[in-house]
């Protein structure tokens, strides 16, 4: 990470980490006030409810997933996105297997 300029990863520079069953995760390019993170889901993946104070942007690279919140449940396909403002529970699974970018502001400081 770098304090100002340009911040650049190179994919096979950057670790795979499981932080549970059935993902994979990949941190990207980021900075303070910016993160973006690959994650793969194995399909039946669930994962937990959950809520932190970043504001949250959720791609779908690939594959099918269910998002919720708020009550409300979306069937997310490639192509897809949804913003997640901080400190909102929300919850995710796999449907099928999937790629999923994610990008935070400010910066998950418990992902670096």
């Amino acid at each position: 990470m770098t304090e100002s300029g340009v911040v650049y990863t190179a994919t096979d520079a950057t670790p795979l980490t499981t932080p549970e069953a059935g993902m994979v995760r990949q941190v990207l390019a980021y900075n303070p006030q910016l993160m973006m993170v690959r994650h793969k889901f194995i399909k039946g993946w669930v994962g937990a409810k959950h809520s932190h104070p970043h504001h949250q942007m959720v791609y779908v690279v690939s594959g099918h997933i269910l998002f919720e919140a708020e009550g409300k449940q979306w069937s997310m396909r490639a192509g897809d996105s949804v913003v997640v403002d901080g400190s909102l529970e929300h919850q995710a699974s796999a449907l099928e297997d999937s790629e999923v970018l994610d990008i935070f502001t400010p910066y998950r400081e418990d992902y670096a």
